[in-house]
Protein backbone atom coordinates (compact mmCIF):
# COMPACT_ATOMS: atom_id res chain seq x y z
CA UNK A 1 0.00 0.00 0.00
CA UNK A 2 1.25 3.55 -0.71
CA UNK A 3 -0.09 5.87 1.13
CA UNK A 4 0.04 9.95 -0.32
CA UNK A 5 0.54 12.36 2.57
CA UNK A 6 0.31 16.41 1.92
CA UNK A 7 3.56 18.20 1.70
CA UNK A 8 3.29 20.07 4.65
CA UNK A 9 0.83 18.39 7.25
CA UNK A 10 1.32 14.87 6.60
CA UNK A 11 -2.57 14.09 6.33
CA UNK A 12 -2.85 11.08 4.19
CA UNK A 13 -4.75 11.94 1.05
CA UNK A 14 -5.03 9.01 -0.50
CA UNK A 15 -3.73 5.39 0.03
CA UNK A 16 -2.93 3.35 -3.49
CA UNK A 17 -2.99 -0.12 -3.81
CA UNK A 18 0.09 -1.95 -4.79
CA UNK A 19 3.93 -1.26 -4.02
CA UNK A 20 4.65 1.36 -6.38
CA UNK A 21 2.85 3.69 -7.80
CA UNK A 22 3.58 2.97 -11.75
CA UNK A 23 1.07 2.27 -13.77
CA UNK A 24 -1.46 3.46 -10.88
CA UNK A 25 -5.03 4.34 -11.48
CA UNK A 26 -5.09 8.01 -9.95
CA UNK A 27 -8.06 9.43 -11.93
CA UNK A 28 -10.10 11.91 -10.09
CA UNK A 29 -8.38 12.43 -7.07
CA UNK A 30 -8.14 15.60 -4.88
CA UNK A 31 -4.53 15.67 -4.55
CA UNK A 32 -3.67 19.00 -3.92
CA UNK A 33 -0.29 19.66 -2.26
CA UNK A 34 0.54 16.26 -2.16
CA UNK A 35 4.25 14.96 -1.76
CA UNK A 36 5.32 12.86 -4.59
CA UNK A 37 9.00 13.95 -4.16
CA UNK A 38 11.04 11.28 -6.46
CA UNK A 39 7.80 8.94 -6.71
CA UNK A 40 7.82 7.09 -9.78
CA UNK A 41 4.48 7.68 -12.08
CA UNK A 42 5.19 5.64 -14.64
CA UNK A 43 2.18 4.91 -17.15
CA UNK A 44 0.18 6.39 -14.28
CA UNK A 45 -3.50 7.66 -15.07
CA UNK A 46 -3.95 11.24 -13.14
CA UNK A 47 -6.68 12.38 -15.91
CA UNK A 48 -9.13 14.42 -14.15
CA UNK A 49 -6.97 14.69 -10.68
CA UNK A 50 -6.31 18.49 -8.65
CA UNK A 51 -2.32 17.97 -8.24
CA UNK A 52 -2.60 21.78 -7.83
CA UNK A 53 0.51 22.93 -5.74
CA UNK A 54 2.17 19.44 -5.37
CA UNK A 55 5.35 18.51 -5.03
CA UNK A 56 6.32 16.51 -7.71
CA UNK A 57 10.43 17.13 -7.95
CA UNK A 58 12.27 14.55 -9.79
CA UNK A 59 9.10 12.95 -10.00
CA UNK A 60 8.91 9.90 -13.09
CA UNK A 61 5.70 10.40 -15.25
CA UNK A 62 7.19 8.83 -18.28
CA UNK A 63 4.05 8.26 -20.63
CA UNK A 64 1.97 9.15 -18.21
CA UNK A 65 -1.77 10.56 -18.64
CA UNK A 66 -2.43 14.11 -17.74
CA UNK A 67 -5.64 14.92 -19.67
CA UNK A 68 -7.89 17.41 -17.69
CA UNK A 69 -5.41 17.08 -14.69
CA UNK A 70 -4.73 20.27 -13.27
CA UNK A 71 -1.42 21.39 -11.88
CA UNK A 72 -0.86 25.04 -11.32
CA UNK A 73 1.92 26.59 -9.29
CA UNK A 74 2.66 22.38 -8.91
CA UNK A 75 7.03 21.58 -8.26
CA UNK A 76 8.22 19.73 -11.24
CA UNK A 77 11.38 20.93 -10.74
CA UNK A 78 13.37 18.08 -12.54
CA UNK A 79 10.83 15.40 -13.00
CA UNK A 80 11.06 13.41 -16.37
CA UNK A 81 7.97 13.90 -18.38
CA UNK A 82 8.77 12.41 -21.37
CA UNK A 83 5.94 11.36 -23.81
CA UNK A 84 3.36 12.44 -21.59
CA UNK A 85 -0.28 12.98 -22.71
CA UNK A 86 -1.30 16.11 -21.61
CA UNK A 87 -2.51 17.43 -24.52
CA UNK A 88 -5.15 17.61 -27.26
CA UNK A 89 -7.22 19.13 -30.39
CA UNK A 90 -9.77 19.49 -27.63
CA UNK A 91 -9.03 22.60 -25.37
CA UNK A 92 -11.23 21.78 -22.29
CA UNK A 93 -9.55 18.28 -21.98
CA UNK A 94 -6.01 19.57 -21.63
CA UNK A 95 -3.81 19.99 -18.65
CA UNK A 96 -2.87 23.14 -16.83
CA UNK A 97 0.27 23.91 -15.63
CA UNK A 98 0.01 27.67 -14.87
CA UNK A 99 2.73 28.39 -12.86
CA UNK A 100 4.10 25.52 -12.30
CA UNK A 101 8.14 25.61 -12.07
CA UNK A 102 9.26 23.07 -14.43
CA UNK A 103 12.50 24.35 -14.36
CA UNK A 104 15.42 21.39 -15.75
CA UNK A 105 12.33 18.57 -16.12
CA UNK A 106 12.29 16.70 -19.25
CA UNK A 107 9.59 16.55 -21.45
CA UNK A 108 10.55 14.97 -24.16
CA UNK A 109 8.08 13.69 -26.57
CA UNK A 110 5.46 15.52 -25.03
CA UNK A 111 2.40 15.76 -26.04
CA UNK A 112 1.06 19.33 -24.07
CA UNK A 113 -1.56 20.38 -27.82
CA UNK A 114 -2.70 23.68 -26.17
CA UNK A 115 -1.96 23.14 -22.39
CA UNK A 116 -2.28 26.20 -20.45
CA UNK A 117 1.46 26.75 -19.38
CA UNK A 118 1.27 30.39 -18.75
CA UNK A 119 3.63 32.69 -15.81
CA UNK A 120 5.56 29.08 -15.95
CA UNK A 121 9.01 28.38 -15.09
CA UNK A 122 10.84 26.09 -17.57
CA UNK A 123 14.40 27.42 -17.47
CA UNK A 124 16.59 24.60 -19.04
CA UNK A 125 13.92 22.27 -19.73
CA UNK A 126 14.27 19.51 -22.24
CA UNK A 127 11.28 19.93 -24.95
CA UNK A 128 12.99 17.80 -27.77
CA UNK A 129 10.10 16.72 -30.37
CA UNK A 130 7.59 17.79 -28.20
CA UNK A 131 4.32 18.81 -29.66
CA UNK A 132 3.60 22.54 -28.52
CA UNK A 133 1.24 23.21 -31.25
CA UNK A 134 -1.31 25.58 -29.98
CA UNK A 135 0.29 25.52 -26.18
CA UNK A 136 -0.03 28.88 -24.00
CA UNK A 137 3.40 29.60 -22.81
CA UNK A 138 2.47 33.72 -21.97
CA UNK A 139 4.92 35.11 -19.68
CA UNK A 140 6.76 32.13 -19.39
CA UNK A 141 10.19 31.72 -18.69
CA UNK A 142 11.50 29.37 -21.59
CA UNK A 143 15.47 30.54 -21.30
CA UNK A 144 17.92 28.41 -22.03
CA UNK A 145 15.48 24.93 -23.23
CA UNK A 146 16.82 22.54 -25.75
CA UNK A 147 13.76 22.05 -27.98
CA UNK A 148 15.46 20.27 -31.52
CA UNK A 149 12.76 19.81 -33.90
CA UNK A 150 9.67 20.81 -31.58
CA UNK A 151 6.49 21.42 -32.77
CA UNK A 152 5.38 25.49 -31.42
CA UNK A 153 2.69 26.04 -34.28
CA UNK A 154 0.63 28.88 -33.33
CA UNK A 155 1.67 28.38 -29.94
CA UNK A 156 0.99 31.33 -27.83
CA UNK A 157 4.91 32.75 -26.22
CA UNK A 158 3.60 36.32 -26.26
CA UNK A 159 6.33 38.40 -23.92
CA UNK A 160 7.91 34.60 -23.09
CA UNK A 161 11.74 34.50 -21.80
CA UNK A 162 13.71 32.43 -24.45
CA UNK A 163 16.98 33.90 -24.14
CA UNK A 164 19.70 31.51 -25.21
CA UNK A 165 16.98 28.96 -25.99
CA UNK A 166 18.12 26.39 -28.65
CA UNK A 167 15.56 26.20 -31.35
CA UNK A 168 17.16 24.49 -33.95
CA UNK A 169 14.78 22.95 -36.55
CA UNK A 170 11.86 23.73 -34.82
CA UNK A 171 8.69 24.84 -36.96
CA UNK A 172 7.45 27.93 -35.21
CA UNK A 173 4.43 28.60 -37.87
CA UNK A 174 1.82 30.93 -37.19
CA UNK A 175 3.50 31.87 -33.55
CA UNK A 176 2.40 34.42 -31.93
CA UNK A 177 6.74 36.31 -30.45
CA UNK A 178 4.98 39.38 -29.85
CA UNK A 179 7.86 41.46 -27.52
CA UNK A 180 8.83 38.04 -26.60
CA UNK A 181 13.08 37.62 -25.68
CA UNK A 182 15.02 35.48 -27.78
CA UNK A 183 18.56 37.10 -27.10
CA UNK A 184 21.30 35.08 -28.24
CA UNK A 185 18.60 32.11 -29.10
CA UNK A 186 19.49 29.75 -31.88
CA UNK A 187 17.07 28.77 -34.43
CA UNK A 188 19.46 27.10 -37.06
CA UNK A 189 19.52 23.90 -37.66
CA UNK A 190 21.70 20.81 -36.96
CA UNK A 191 21.56 19.72 -40.38
CA UNK A 192 23.62 20.74 -43.16
CA UNK A 193 20.81 21.30 -45.21
CA UNK A 194 17.78 21.76 -42.73
CA UNK A 195 16.37 25.00 -41.47
CA UNK A 196 14.21 25.98 -38.88
CA UNK A 197 10.41 27.45 -39.69
CA UNK A 198 9.11 31.05 -38.57
CA UNK A 199 6.49 31.58 -41.62
CA UNK A 200 3.52 33.70 -40.83
CA UNK A 201 5.00 34.05 -36.97
CA UNK A 202 4.16 37.67 -35.27
CA UNK A 203 7.33 38.77 -33.68
CA UNK A 204 6.76 42.70 -33.28
CA UNK A 205 8.47 44.09 -30.63
CA UNK A 206 10.74 40.91 -30.14
CA UNK A 207 14.11 41.05 -28.94
CA UNK A 208 16.28 38.91 -30.98
CA UNK A 209 19.50 40.83 -30.05
CA UNK A 210 22.46 38.55 -31.03
CA UNK A 211 20.16 35.73 -32.21
CA UNK A 212 21.43 32.79 -34.94
CA UNK A 213 18.89 32.73 -37.62
CA UNK A 214 21.57 31.52 -40.76
CA UNK A 215 19.14 29.72 -43.16
CA UNK A 216 15.71 30.19 -41.30
CA UNK A 217 12.38 30.29 -43.08
CA UNK A 218 10.49 33.56 -42.31
CA UNK A 219 8.66 33.91 -45.04
CA UNK A 220 5.68 36.71 -44.47
CA UNK A 221 7.01 37.20 -41.03
CA UNK A 222 6.31 40.29 -38.56
CA UNK A 223 9.30 41.83 -37.67
CA UNK A 224 7.80 45.48 -37.10
CA UNK A 225 9.78 47.27 -34.59
CA UNK A 226 11.96 44.20 -33.64
CA UNK A 227 15.69 44.44 -32.34
CA UNK A 228 17.51 42.29 -35.01
CA UNK A 229 20.95 43.86 -33.92
CA UNK A 230 23.99 41.70 -34.48
CA UNK A 231 21.34 39.01 -35.85
CA UNK A 232 22.77 36.21 -38.09
CA UNK A 233 20.15 36.33 -40.83
CA UNK A 234 22.37 35.04 -43.64
CA UNK A 235 20.84 33.23 -46.56
CA UNK A 236 17.30 33.11 -44.89
CA UNK A 237 14.27 33.47 -47.01
CA UNK A 238 12.39 36.35 -45.94
CA UNK A 239 9.85 36.87 -48.78
CA UNK A 240 6.77 39.03 -47.80
CA UNK A 241 8.29 39.34 -44.35
CA UNK A 242 8.15 42.80 -42.41
CA UNK A 243 10.59 44.44 -40.55
CA UNK A 244 8.98 47.85 -40.80
CA UNK A 245 11.03 49.87 -38.04
CA UNK A 246 13.14 47.13 -37.02
CA UNK A 247 16.56 47.25 -35.36
CA UNK A 248 18.79 46.21 -37.81
CA UNK A 249 22.21 47.31 -37.17
CA UNK A 250 25.26 44.70 -37.45
CA UNK A 251 22.16 42.51 -38.84
CA UNK A 252 23.62 40.36 -41.46
CA UNK A 253 21.60 39.70 -44.71
CA UNK A 254 23.85 37.92 -46.68
CA UNK A 255 22.54 36.36 -49.70
CA UNK A 256 18.81 37.59 -48.66
CA UNK A 257 16.37 38.63 -51.41
CA UNK A 258 15.23 42.00 -49.95
CA UNK A 259 13.19 42.69 -53.11
CA UNK A 260 9.72 41.67 -50.77
CA UNK A 261 10.44 42.44 -47.82
CA UNK A 262 9.05 45.67 -45.76
CA UNK A 263 11.64 47.66 -44.86
CA UNK A 264 10.14 51.23 -44.38
CA UNK A 265 11.87 53.30 -41.19
CA UNK A 266 14.49 50.46 -40.84
CA UNK A 267 18.43 51.75 -40.20
CA UNK A 268 19.48 49.95 -42.99
CA UNK A 269 22.79 52.04 -42.67
CA UNK A 270 24.76 49.93 -40.46
CA UNK A 271 23.63 46.77 -41.88
CA UNK A 272 25.61 44.03 -43.16
CA UNK A 273 25.93 42.90 -46.70
CA UNK A 274 22.53 44.34 -47.32
CA UNK A 275 21.75 44.60 -51.06
CA UNK A 276 18.54 46.77 -50.78
CA UNK A 277 16.85 47.37 -54.38
CA UNK A 278 16.90 51.07 -55.48
CA UNK A 279 13.15 51.59 -55.33
CA UNK A 280 13.00 51.19 -51.62
CA UNK A 281 11.88 54.21 -49.79
CA UNK A 282 11.73 55.42 -46.49
CA UNK A 283 15.16 53.82 -44.92
CA UNK A 284 17.16 55.19 -43.02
Amino acid sequence: MVEIKHKDTGEVLASVAGETLVGADLRDMRLNGADLRGQDLTDANLEFSDLVGADLRAAILTGANLLNTHLNEANLRRATLSRVRAGSERPASVAVLSGADLSEANLEGADLRQAEIRFANLQRARLSGADLRGTDFCHSDLSQIIAHRALFIQANLREANLRAADLRDCHLNDANLVKANLQDADLTSSQPDGFTVINLANLEGANLAGARLRNISAQNTNFRNADLTGVDLAGAVLGGAILRGAIVTETDFDGVQLASVTMEFANVSRALNAKIPSYKKNLR
